[in-house]
């Protein structure tokens, strides 16, 4: 009997080679695809503010407010120079998070799993909990702000994320056995593209003792974790597999992602190794470069396992120039993906 799409990509997950190169697209599903949506995610209503319409924003649980514009592609970001915490000693004044003693976390996790409208048999899920720790003091108070407290303040720091990551905790004690899910997921963009915005020391003082915690419930379980970080931040690798991690997205290319496949194997899996910001998502990229993007890709990182494709090119809504390129880049995968396997 052939495999599920969720068979397949849950088969990368726990270090075996697949029969074809799984696709992960953030549990978005893909209007250019013919296959069955690989993976979709869910995520706990008790944490507010996680819904962004275009061109309203939201505001998320910590009380951040948020803007989507078109000329972003409807991406969010915090309200610029609207930062509501000035000094990281006095958090407990700004950060509140919500009393979750009244919620009625059956008919909740309910809801939450008839909302996402999936078939959990043929479609692998993802939980997680939150935006991470650094991102929220970041979005707090800005980066300048958020990193100077981070080095001149780190025990204040590290109270907050201590009163971040308990609630969290309740969430997932809540919420863990009550929803069908296939892996968990802990992400946190640490990094820009070039280097980390923290020494590897700082993270593993501040942020790993957290994340820790976060995920033991999975790792106790035997259940792969998947971790969210953007940019260079492979100096965290040997960090988050302390904590249970075994895959990664995006894995962008100013990592040297041939050294990690080379060191880890199928230990840590590979989920992108797409240049966003190369030829083959520019304006004007003609059709043979976006699917010769796509088969380069497949061909240096899938053979063995440990990969799973990731592709993404970016332009203004609406833009047929840009749906074109979505559509060679989904069409040359589908057809593609079995090719390292054969």
């Amino acid at each position: 009997m052939p495999l599920t799409e969720k068979e397949n990509f849950m088969k990368v997950l726990r270090g075996e080679e697949p029969e074809w190169v799984p696709r992960y697209t953030f549990g978005l599903p893909d209007a250019h695809a013919s296959k069955p949506l690989q993976s979709a995610a869910i995520m706990s209503s008790a944490v507010p503010g996680t819904i962004i319409n275009k061109g309203k924003g939201r505001v998320d649980v910590f009380g951040v407010e948020y803007v989507a514009t078109e000329e972003t592609g409807w991406q969010q970001l915090p309200v610029p120079g609207k930062f509501i915490l000035e000094d990281v000693r006095y958090w407990r004044n700004v950060v509140r998070l919500p009393d979750l003693s009244g919620v009625d976390w059956d008919y909740l996790c309910k809801k939450d799993m008839e909302r996402i409208k999936v078939d959990t048999k043929i479609t692998a899920m993802s939980y997680g909990v939150g935006g991470g720790l650094f991102m929220p003091l970041m979005n707090l108070m800005g980066f300048t702000n958020g990193l100077m407290a981070m080095y001149e303040e780190p025990e204040a720091v590290k109270e907050m994320f201590d009163y971040i990551t308990n609630w969290y905790l309740n969430v997932l004690e809540n919420t863990f056995d009550r929803y069908t899910f296939d892996f968990f997921t802990v992400g946190d963009d640490t990094a820009t593209a070039q280097n980390p915005f923290i020494s590897p020391d700082t993270y593993r003082e501040l942020i790993k003792p957290f994340m820790i915690k976060l995920t033991k419930k999975a790792v106790d379980r035997g259940m792969p974790v998947m971790m969210h970080n953007c940019g260079r931040c492979e100096d965290s690798i040997p960090d988050w597999i302390d904590f249970g991690v075994n895959s990664w997205n995006p894995a962008q290319v100013m990592n040297d992602l041939d050294g990690i496949k080379k060191k880890y194997g199928n230990k840590m899996v590979i989920i992108g190794a797409w240049d966003s910001s190369g030829p083959a998502g520019h304006p004007g990229a003609d059709e043979e470069l976006v699917r010769a993007a796509v088969r380069d890709c497949i061909d240096r990182y899938a053979r063995g396992g440990g990969y799973m494709f990731l592709g993404s090119t970016y332009g203004p809504p609406g833009d047929q120039e840009l749906e074109n390129r979505r559509r060679w880049m989904t069409s040359e995968y589908e057809a593609y993906r079995e090719k390292p396997y054969r």
